[in-house]
């Protein structure tokens, strides 16, 4: 069985930044976004770990993290 290693506590002197901790938006049905790379568009249908958005006749499903989606 492997597991995932445990993750090091950040010390408030040390030199290096602190990791950032990525904040997963949650979207819901009919929810207006925009996408970097296929512009506005509309969520259709929403998963554990991905959304199908249509941008105007086009739908494209993003997994998450979402990394260039935004909600409006």
């Amino acid at each position: 069985m492997t597991s995932s290693p445990a993750r090091r506590r950040h010390l408030p002197n040390s030199p290096f930044a602190a990791p950032v901790e990525q904040v997963v938006e949650v979207f819901e049905v009919d929810d207006r976004v925009t996408h970097d790379a296929y512009g506005l568009g509309r969520i259709v249908n929403v998963e554990a770990s991905a959304v199908t958005v249509d941008f105007a006749g086009r739908r494209v499903r993003i997994t998450s993290p979402y990394p260039k989606l935004t909600g409006l």
